[in-house]
């Protein structure tokens, strides 16, 4: 019975993070294929208080929900994996959680938000804003595309454990 309930919740946790991870692909996607663009089109003063209600709109319980909620499921399955190393899908396990915490969770953590810190202070019609916005845009996609792939990665890592060949 016990090991058919840790069965169970493996698979919820695998389900749910390969979910979350495609989820948070598929926004940072949007974002680094064309809101940066069409950010970027815009004149600085526009395209600056955008970004900023953006960032202010993302906090969102929706948003929050799937963005931290894939990096608790993460951090559990990459437990799992390295007390049950010797299973053949540990590897996948590990990966997919190593890319979501380190690759989107962490990157977000250590350089995006800083970037949108930084910009929520600018003003938009100044000269300082016009300039900090020239070097964010490049500087935000640029890691915004790092998380991409990762959370692309790890959903495929996790949809490869869901199945029973490997």
């Amino acid at each position: 019975m016990v090991p058919q309930i840790i069965a169970q919740s493996q698979f919820s946790l695998k389900l749910l993070s390969a979910l979350g991870c495609g989820l948070i692909a598929g926004v940072f996607f949007a974002f680094s294929t064309f809101v940066m663009s069409a950010l970027a089109r815009l004149p600085a003063a526009q395209g600056i208080a955008a970004m900023q209600a953006i960032n202010i709109t993302v906090i969102n319980p929706w948003f929050m929900t799937v963005f931290m909620g894939t990096a608790v499921t993460c951090l559990l399955l990459a437990i799992f994996s390295v007390l049950q190393w010797h299973q053949p899908r540990s590897i996948y396990l590990l990966s997919g959680s190593l890319l979501y915490l380190v690759g989107t969770f962490l990157v977000t953590i250590a350089f995006n938000v800083p970037l949108n810190e930084a910009l929520a202070k600018a003003s938009p019609d100044s000269i300082e804003g016009a300039n900090l916005w020239a070097g964010y845009l490049s500087n935000w996609t640029f890691w915004n595309h790092v998380r991409t792939v990762a959370a692309l990665a790890g959903a495929i890592a996790f949809t490869l454990t869901l199945g029973n060949r490997i």
